[in-house]
């Protein structure tokens, strides 16, 4: 997560992670301290958890399959049905 705190933090910054040793090697951006860093990692695990819903709907959504099987069968219903229980389901 150290990866994508960093380049949130300083997109296209040069630098090189090795284990848990950072070394900074951009001379135009300085180097975030450890206190960004580790607030910026759980600012990103809070956004990705409040996406869980958004990744379980995607998981059971009716496929693009599916979905054109319902428009050439003419049973668009059905798929408003199916997309309504999922997202009944996993609400935001």
């Amino acid at each position: 997560m150290i990866v994508q705190a960093l380049q949130s933090l300083r997109p296209k910054a040069e630098w090189v992670l090795r284990g848990d040793e950072l070394e900074w090697l951009d001379t135009e951006q300085t180097q975030p301290t450890q206190p960004e860093i580790d607030a910026e990692i759980l600012r990103l695990q809070a956004e990705y958890d409040s996406q869980e819903y958004a990744r379980l709907r995607k998981a059971e959504y009716p496929s693009i399959e599916d979905c054109v099987h319902a428009i050439l069968d003419d049973d668009l219903d059905a798929l408003q049905a199916k997309r309504a229980e999922i997202k009944a389901r996993y609400p935001k």
